[in-house]
């Protein structure tokens, strides 16, 4: 089933020197840009990661420092990628829970203040693990019927994970609809604040933790019993982006008083 569209939307993958969003760094970003007319364009591009690529990221992705040393850093391209997936929704495999918050970590340090507000979510991954529950090679033999015989390597990744969703609408016609809101919305499992899942929302639409000692409870009231708690989050290793956020709720409930 070809994706019914009413703006474009990128599958993308990244490989990365690791997997904390607050450090690491993007070393190959893939794209693949579809259009409401069903056209498509993809576009791969490796980055000089300012850091050297750790051993055991390379044995994954197969990329070394020597293979990125004369490519363009991240900030370099910045620009142009915010123009480039400006008014597209997204979509990846595992893409909420990584790749979205490493991509916006990257944009913030380059300075550059990306608004996503409007921007649809899709995260094959969640949808399958609510049907199927695998890897993403295994759902791409078990919905496409095919070997993912380059996996972990970007395009290979992407290419594999927007054929999956196609199929998966394929094959759940009465579960699923051709509709990119529905499908952000199913392939969301929490409603997260932030894009590393630090502070969700919970039913009353309230701001909370979910981690550490304080999980499951409102941000502004524990900063209210807490003030340090506040500063502990800010000298501490978070996302920017999550410190963008508890900033916000933080002024938002001085303003108040």
């Amino acid at each position: 089933m070809e994706l019914n569209l009413k703006r474009p939307i990128i599958f993308f993958d990244l490989e990365t020197t690791g997997v904390d969003p607050a450090k690491d760094r993007i070393v190959e970003i893939s794209m693949i840009k579809i259009m409401p007319d069903g056209t498509e364009e993809t576009k791969t591009r490796r980055l000089n990661p300012e850091m050297p690529i750790p051993a055991a990221s390379s044995a994954i992705h197969h990329i070394y420092d020597e293979d990125v040393k004369d490519c363009p850093t991240f900030k370099a391209v910045a620009k142009s990628l915010q123009n480039y997936i400006e008014g597209c929704d997204l979509a990846g495999y595992n893409s909420n829970k990584f790749d979205i918050p490493v991509l916006v970590e990257e944009f913030l340090r380059a300075g550059i203040d990306i608004d996503m507000r409007k921007t649809k979510f899709i995260d094959v991954q969640n949808i399958f693990h609510k049907m199927e529950q695998r890897t993403l090679v295994a759902a791409y033999k078990f919905y496409c019927q095919k070997d993912l015989t380059d996996a972990h390597a970007a395009e290979a990744d992407t290419r594999a994970t927007y054929e999956v969703l196609k199929a998966q609408l394929d094959r759940y016609p009465e579960e699923l609809k051709n509709d990119m809101e529905f499908l952000s919305e199913f392939s969301t499992r929490t409603k997260d604040v932030d894009f590393a899942g630090r502070i969700i929302c919970n039913e009353d639409g309230v701001e909370c933790f979910n981690f550490g000692k304080h999980k499951g409870r409102p941000v502004c009231e524990v900063f209210r019993e807490e003030p340090s708690y506040y500063a502990w989050m800010m000298n501490g290793d978070f996302p920017g982006y999550t410190k963008r956020v508890i900033t916000a709720i933080r002024l938002r409930e001085l303003g108040n008083k």
